[in-house]
């Protein structure tokens, strides 16, 4: 029986053990689609702020305080915070190449985006309570 040389192996030979490729197809998905749902979110937002401007308090607190507003600003800020962490954790895998500096930045940018949408979602809620 002959050897392969080295140079005519397969390339799989030398990627076992060096990570599951299972994830990267759900985290592209993922991606793509909070940003097709950004979509007419952000439009709605924009547009939704652009009708206000010059309006007074009452007049823009009335309007998030509607059901429906304010079930699409916490859509807004969830997907939003979602979708940039997904983005921000792509990049830092692609260029931090330390295992402890790249599993920090994951941690705090996992925790920030959380953060965030959950003070989002607090303030909506906040308004729309009335408290």
């Amino acid at each position: 029986m002959t050897s392969t040389p080295s140079n005519l192996r397969s390339p799989l030979a030398h990627a076992r053990g060096l990570g599951s490729a299972k994830d990267g197809t759900e985290h592209w998905w993922s991606q793509r689609l909070t940003a097709i749902a950004l979509v007419p979110l952000t439009i709605w937002f924009v547009f939704g702020v652009i009708r206000h401007l010059g309006a007074d308090y009452a007049a823009f607190h009335a309007w998030i305080k509607s059901p429906f507003s304010a079930v699409m600003m916490i859509l807004v800020a969830v997907v939003t915070f979602h979708h940039a962490q997904a983005g921000l954790q792509v990049v830092i895998e692609d260029y931090i190449h330390s295992e402890w500096r790249k599993l920090a930045a994951l941690i705090a940018v996992k925790f920030l985006s959380f953060a965030l949408a959950l003070a989002c979602v607090l303030a909506v809620a906040k308004i729309f309570i009335g408290a």
